[in-house]
């Protein structure tokens, strides 16, 4: 993962207008189907669009790889709660997709509250030639009708429908923050800070409760959950994070409500590094399993994690995304920052792991030779097939002609949110209201 192997070409940017930024036009989920073939993008707005990717054509044979606004619509709407006296945001924060089963295509998608499954389906014909209607779709007056003939099917212009097909309601006390769907395909769980559900989804009217961390005394509080996810093949496993940086493994045969977890996986503390911000830094903004289902990739403040689901005691992997920030901290506390949620994400065969930074920068880390590499999504760089060069940011001592020093960062442009294509190096970096999508061109050596 040198700088001669990791340059990356641009595949196409997805940009708004940015003399400003709206609120509502902020990107807060990425995710991409199955197949690769489709992504979706979730905003504060409550707005969801969805890209679909370019076939490649004899005409165009670099043209593969490129996506394009497949279909847009509103997702969630502001509510407000009258009995809490609570508004509820639009804000989408998470999209799933469904497995594919027939040629619609489906996902979920959640705001604090609410989860709606939405269909999205093609239609490029229509039917002619009714008996009973005019042109027009109404029923004629049956004196008229003096012959049958058979309606015929024409071609029409692509039209791609969404439809809402169920909505999850009242589920959650508290404000979901992730929801994962089972490889069983027909159940998926929504959590929440205290509790996780789990959801039938042909059954809008009860969810299963499968853990409750919730006191009897909320004074008594000491961690909430932060993320959960289904283990990839295994239906009956699940993971949920905390804010105290550990990690339960849960098996829901061996009971109906999992309090008790099968395994849990915590880091000692040093405590030579313990200071004030410590639990903060240590809590876990997202929790990913392999694609194997064998590791676990978690995200704290400044590192990124690899577990073994065979070994509790600490993880076989740790990588720093940006230890010059440790410096930092107090200063980050002071705006907030330090609260900022980066997630994570696996390559196809399980062997580089990406996150985001500050600065619009992004990591990436090979497991295989433990080289790093950090990468910036920016307006500069976003013309097609224009290549990615590494940075690096100096914290001090001699600076090289191109570093960036850790005082000029900018920390109000960061990438909290990333997703990698299933099967290709294509990843999807949403920075602030831009979507960059990048593909490797250069080699094949991640995957």
């Amino acid at each position: 993962m040198g700088e001669d192997t990791d340059a990356r070409n641009i595949n196409h940017g997805f940009l708004r207008d940015h003399s400003y930024v709206t609120e509502a036009d902020i990107i807060s989920t990425v995710e991409f189907n199955h197949t690769g073939e489709l992504l979706a993008t979730g905003d504060k707005g409550g707005r969801v669009v969805i890209f679909q990717r370019e076939p490649e054509s004899k005409h165009a044979p670099h043209s593969q790889g490129e996506y394009d606004v497949y279909s847009t619509f509103q997702s969630h709407e502001p509510e407000f709660d009258y009995l809490k006296s609570l508004e509820i945001e639009e804000k989408i924060n998470k999209i799933k997709w469904l497995p594919q089963q027939n040629a619609a295509h489906s996902l979920l998608s959640t705001n604090d509250k609410t989860i709606k499954l939405w269909k999205i389906t093609e239609r490029d014909k229509r039917p002619e030639g009714y008996n009973l209607k005019d042109e027009e779709g109404r029923l004629k007056d049956l004196c008229t009708v003096t012959s049958l003939q058979v309606p015929v099917l024409k071609p029409m212009d692509l039209m791609v429908e969404v439809s809402p097909r169920r909505v999850f309601a009242n589920g959650h006390t508290y404000h979901i923050n992730s929801i994962s769907v089972n490889s069983d395909c027909e159940t998926y769980m929504s959590a929440d800070d205290l509790r996780i559900n789990l959801w039938h989804l042909a059954i809008t009217d009860r969810s299963f409760n499968i853990v409750d961390i919730k006191p009897a005394n909320m004074e008594d509080l000491t961690e909430v959950i932060t993320a959960s996810e289904f283990h990839p093949h295994h239906c009956n496993l699940f993971v949920y994070s905390s804010s105290k940086g550990s990690l339960r493994l849960c098996d829901m045969r061996a009971a109906a409500l999992c309090d008790q977890h099968a395994k849990l996986f915590e880091e000692p503390e040093d405590p030579s590094n313990r200071s004030f911000f410590s639990e903060i830094i240590s809590s876990v903004s997202d929790v990913k399993f392999s694609h194997s289902g064998r590791y676990l990739l978690t995200r704290d403040y400044l590192t990124v994690k690899v577990w073994d689901l065979n070994m509790e005691a600490r993880p076989i992997e740790t990588y720093q995304v940006h230890d010059y920030l440790r410096s930092k901290l107090c200063s980050l506390y002071e705006n907030d920052c330090i609260f900022d949620k980066f997630e994570c994400a696996w390559n196809g065969s399980d062997s580089v792991i990406m996150t985001g930074a500050y600065n619009n920068f992004f990591r990436m880390f090979d497991r295989n030779t433990k080289r790093d590499v950090t990468l910036e999504a920016s307006r500069e760089s976003s013309k097609p097939r224009a290549v990615l060069k590494p940075r690096r940011v100096c914290a001090g001592g001699k600076r090289r002609r191109d570093d960036i020093s850790v005082d000029s960062l900018d920390f109000t442009k960061k990438i909290l949110h990333t997703a990698w294509h299933p099967a290709e190096n294509i990843i999807a970096i949403a920075a602030t209201n831009n979507l960059y999508i990048f593909q490797d061109r250069v080699n094949s050596e991640m995957q």
